[in-house]
């Protein structure tokens, strides 16, 4: 507790960490402001009934900060970013010098990789636009626009995504976090009123022991959250003993840390991106005049709607993201061969190739328990509907692995800004 105590002390009397706190304070109420500036001219009866019929455009409106149930500027949110993040990620696999240059060129090679994912931004941000007005007029919530108007919306609601986007690098330059995390984090806060309220409004007295199973229910799945994110899986490392001169170097053992969870919440935000697309295009050509691409269209709506579908759909995904992303993150050969360059080895194991086989091995299988967690977490919402019937204060999983990720993360970066200021 007194250790506590002398960290608020110090972040609340050290100028740099109280600004940058301040900083993403300041920025989050900009995001909020961003939020509430509608487009005009919305049917929002007819989108409050659309977007209570469909989970997907649900989730897109919950990481667009509620910017979406109001046609917002910041209507389409992150999502381009985000997509385009994918892409760069994708091709890494197609472009050994992607892969290089993201891998082994440090952070001057990781900047020249994101202003890629952002050049990738732009046109994806004007598809994205036009596409949602255009199912938007067909759906009867917007109405139909000019040719003047149709463009000038696409701009405003691109240069909306864009300016969300430049928000939350500043945040993680000058602010304390990650900056799109930290957006999405927001957008999952300031939806809590709504559910608090829908959810007393909704209170039924004979469903008391089904709420308290249920809030049991959320506490164990919050620890789980909370250990899983935490879990890792340490690997007994040793320095060789080294003499130079007079002096005597190396000779200590230390571990090196593999975390169960090395992907974060990424894949489960890349698996709800890929699965937005299907149920957008296909709810687009639905309209079409031609029967044979509507029926195809209808169809796959159908499936999608579908929660036994969607479920299975998005713990595949889930699982699949969980190591293609810790694929790419965590480079076994690139580690092997800082080890042996360092003079450092794994007790019983051979420097080099066998190293590199030997943490391959350990990574596939902690990232299986990681990947079969991410996938029933984000599937979780689904079941806790169907055990319990009650959709309201139905966070889900999605949505709580942010949030207590974002937590921690923020917490430890403020706890390494006062580390420093006390040593």
């Amino acid at each position: 507790m007194e250790a506590f105590l002398r960290k608020i002390k110090v972040v609340v009397t050290d100028e740099t960490i109280r600004t940058r706190i301040l900083f993403v304070l300041a920025a989050l109420v900009v995001f909020r402001f961003l939020a509430a500036i509608p487009i005009p001219g919305i049917n929002a009866a007819q989108l409050q009934a659309f977007l209570e019929g469909n989970q997907f455009f649900g989730l897109l409106n919950l990481f667009s900060g509620g910017g979406f149930s109001t046609l917002s500027i910041v209507m389409i949110g992150l999502s381009p970013y985000i997509t385009a993040s994918i892409v760069m990620q994708l091709m890494t696999i197609l472009i050994p010098r992607l892969k290089e240059m993201y891998q082994e060129e440090g952070d001057s090679g990781r900047q020249r990789f994101m202003q890629y994912s952002r050049y990738l931004t732009v046109p994806l941000a004007f598809i994205q636009a036009f596409g949602f007005l255009l199912l938007l007029q067909q759906q009867g919530i917007v109405p139909h626009l000019s040719l003047l108007g149709l463009v000038t919306n696409v701009f405003v609601i691109a240069a909306g995504s864009m300016l969300l986007m430049w928000i939350g690098e500043l945040i993680s330059e000058f602010g304390v976090g990650n900056g799109v995390s930290l957006l999405i984090f927001a957008g999952i806060v300031a939806g809590l009123p709504a559910q608090i309220s829908q959810f007393v409004f909704a209170f039924d007295v004979a469903q008391i022991p089904t709420y308290v199973g249920f809030i049991a229910a959320a506490v164990v799945i919050l620890l789980g959250v909370v250990f899983i994110t935490e879990a890792e899986r340490p690997i007994p490392v040793t320095y060789a003993r080294r003499v130079r001169g007079s002096r005597v170097m190396g000779g200590v053992s230390t571990y090196l840390p593999l975390r169960v969870n090395q992907a974060g919440v990424i894949p489960i935000i890349f698996a709800l991106s890929l699965l937005l697309f299907p149920q957008m295009i296909a709810t687009f050509l639905a309209q079409s005049p031609v029967a044979m691409i509507a029926s195809i269209a209808t169809t796959v709506n159908g499936w999608l709607a579908n929660q036994w579908v969607y479920g299975i759909m998005y713990f595949g995904l889930v699982v699949v993201f969980t190591y293609f992303y810790t694929a790419i993150t965590f480079e076994p050969n690139q580690i092997a061969k800082n080890l042996q360059k360092n003079g450092a080895f794994i007790a019983g194991v051979r420097p080099g190739v066998q190293t590199s086989e030997y943490l391959g091995n350990i990574i596939t299988r902690i990232t299986l328990v990681g990947a079969l967690f991410l996938g029933s977490l984000a599937v979780l919402p689904l079941i806790l509907q169907g055990l319990t019937g009650i959709t309201a204060l139905t966070i889900g999983g999605t949505a709580l692995l942010i949030t207590v990720s974002v937590v921690l993360d923020v917490v430890k970066k403020v706890d390494a800004q006062t580390s420093i200021r006390e040593y």
